[in-house]
């Protein structure tokens, strides 16, 4: 099979593309994400019909959706960010553009995508962890994507890891993305800015000057700028992070994790205190080989990109 496209919905936007068998993305094209379920069908098919061309021809097409998808990858059976419940979504599309369509969770795709041309090439037993605004994740063993017997492995952000702790917009409590993920660390600084305003001179002041008013992108420059509650917000984030990798390590037993995410743009200033709290928290550590925590290397692009070549394999 050969080019195929690569499907990934955002929040405010929905990326298509042209993917290679090496990767590449030949063309994109991107559309606001509309705010009706309906629309964001409507709009899928929009932005696929948009990035096929006449002298290509497209095999299939492969779409990264935020969710619960179904172990057929053609249903959404819960999305949190857009109405869907039991959404037909391989079928509508299909019948929008005439192409085959395969549906997977979009952090599955982003792990698809980074196994095969990114960060995790030479390890067939891989765990990427998405730290965006939420947490997400996706499992290699032995080359093999895992997504379970019903299709909804990987939902790392919603393991319980406080009991009776912060309320998660799942409707649980003390889910693991409440305290590792973009999200946390806003929360982390604001209050930090809030209880030491002395000490968050400079984070204030890249935003509005008030607590309330600090963004995920304030901390991360003022990490770059050395600001101390920046960094110190990135180590919490990283504290919670690198022990939940721990465990995991404890499940899976990969040779790497993968970092992704907006929060993983940040580098080294989270990175390395993941790998230490990593190494603090893992059972056994002193006696058993560690994996090694690798930073994403697609980008935004790894979600647009494992899809396509998800929808190739078939």
């Amino acid at each position: 099979m050969g080019l195929t496209i690569g499907v990934d919905i955002g929040g405010t936007k929905i990326a298509a593309g042209v993917v290679d068998e090496e990767g590449s993305i030949l063309e994109t094209v991107t559309v606001p994400t509309p705010p009706t379920p309906e629309g964001v069908v409507d709009a899928i098919a929009d932005a696929v019909k948009e990035v096929c061309s006449d002298d290509r021809r497209i095999d299939a097409v492969g779409v990264g959706a935020a969710g619960y998808v179904d172990d057929k990858r053609a249903t959404v059976l819960f999305a949190p960010n857009i109405d869907w419940r039991h959404e037909a979504l391989k079928d509508k599309i299909e019948q929008r553009v005439g192409l085959s369509v395969v549906v997977e969770n979009d952090a599955n795709a982003a792990a698809w995508g980074e196994y095969r041309f990114g960060a995790g090439q030479g390890h067939d037993d891989v765990v990427c962890i998405t730290l965006g605004t939420g947490l997400g994740g996706g499992i290699i063993i032995g080359g093999r994507l895992h997504r379970g017997r019903f299709g909804v492995a990987g939902e790392f952000g919603h393991i319980r890891v406080v009991p009776d702790g912060l309320l998660c917009g799942c409707g649980s409590q003390g889910c693991w993305e409440q305290y590792a993920s973009g999200r946390a660390l806003v929360r982390y600084a604001r209050q930090r800015a809030a209880a030491t305003p002395e000490n968050a001179t400079h984070l204030l002041s890249l935003g509005d000057g008030t607590p309330e008013g600090i963004q995920g992108l304030h901390v991360s420059q003022g990490a770059k700028d050395g600001d101390p509650v920046s960094v110190d917000s990135f180590r919490e984030l990283a504290r919670w992070a690198g022990a939940g990798l721990a465990d995991l390590a404890s499940l899976f037993d990969p040779s790497a994790f993968i970092i992704g995410g907006g929060v993983s743009d940040a580098g080294d200033v989270v990175l390395e205190p993941i790998r230490k709290s990593f190494r603090r928290w893992l059972v056994g550590g002193l006696y058993r080989p560690h994996a090694q925590v690798l930073v994403a290397k697609l980008g935004g692009k790894a979600g647009l990109v494992g899809a396509a070549d998800l929808a190739r394999q078939g």
